[in-house]
């Protein structure tokens, strides 16, 4: 295999990872000939040599994918190096390519290529956590929990958050607000089942109890993201059920606000619903003539 080298190109990261990976201080001073290696290309190390990342933010690889990589490693070899840290004499600790390193073994390899780095553990979990995030195709959750890890173990403030990922304040602020909504809808997005889209409105909803609502809502209708950023907004917004409709939640006076619309559009005519907590109320329907009510006595099939 050719020799490469690192890029030292500035990237999105701008000089997060290239920074760590190059100018980190040794974990262990001494030299030997393989970490000596690295700075001029990659080492092949066997499999058996290198141990799995502790700080892996990734976690869960799904196995069909996995195999379909291995398979294509056994036809193509790998392609992208992944990148180690040398802990003693022949004992390295994977730093990122932990797909890589999985399928590698699932193909019958007995080495791979990698560039060795030397790192601490707190600059390891950086770099970790920033490859990720820059390269594997995570949650929204996983994202966010990166984030996190960024923040409180990296000592990173905000914005240079934002520097090393390439994103901006706003962007990484909508991913660490994930954090806070309930654990159900959290395990939605982790499954994939809620789109990041979804979760965003979400984060608007003061109210938890809301929150659950109009997710069950969006769950079982299948509502796209603008539905639900429609819902969203619909609670912050005043309507006739809300005036006539004490003790209710906002989401249930905005339902009963939809049923309202729906009956006066299939009676022709205004239509006055109220409800209480308690599922009791009353509907109006009023007429204008003595036609008008025959036409509402027809609809109700009672004529």
């Amino acid at each position: 295999m050719a020799d490469q080298k690192p890029s030292r190109k500035k990237s999105a990261l701008g000089r997060g990872l290239g920074a760590l990976l190059e100018d980190s201080p040794a974990k262990n001073p001494k030299k030997d000939s393989l970490l000596d290696s690295s700075k001029t290309g990659i080492a092949e190390i066997p499999l058996e040599n290198i141990s799995v990342n502790p700080f892996q933010p990734r976690t869960h690889f799904d196995k069909e994918s996995l195999e379909e990589l291995a398979e294509s490693i056994r036809i193509q070899g790998i392609i992208q190096p992944i990148t180690v840290r040398k802990l003693d004499h022949d004992e390295y600790q994977l730093i990122s390519g932990e797909r890589r390193f999985q399928a590698s073994k699932l193909a019958g390899l007995k080495g791979i290529p990698a560039y060795v780095r030397t790192a601490n553990d707190q600059q390891m979990l950086e770099m970790a956590l920033i490859e990720n995030i820059q390269r594997e195709n995570l949650n929204a959750l996983e994202i966010a929990h990166s984030y996190q890890r960024l923040l409180s173990e990296c000592n990173l403030k905000q914005e240079e958050l934002g520097d090393r990922v390439g994103k901006n304040r706003s962007t990484v602020n909508n991913y660490l607000r994930l954090l806070k909504l309930p654990p159900t809808i959290q395990a939605a997005i982790k499954d994939q089942k809620l789109s990041m889209g979804h979760a965003r409105a979400l984060i608007n909803v003061e109210e938890v109890q809301d929150q659950l609502a109009i997710f069950k809502k969006a769950i079982e209708e299948e509502l796209s993201v603008r539905k639900v950023e429609a819902l969203v907004k619909a609670l912050s917004e005043p309507s006739p059920a809300k005036t006539t409709a004490p003790g209710l939640s906002p989401m249930q006076k905005y339902e009963i606000g939809k049923l309202q619309e729906r009956l006066a559009s299939h009676f022709g005519t205004k239509v006055n619903l109220k409800s209480n907590h308690k599922n009791k109320g009353e509907i109006k329907i009023p007429f204008n003539s003595s036609n008008d009510l025959n036409r509402i006595l027809e609809i109700l099939d009672l004529i």
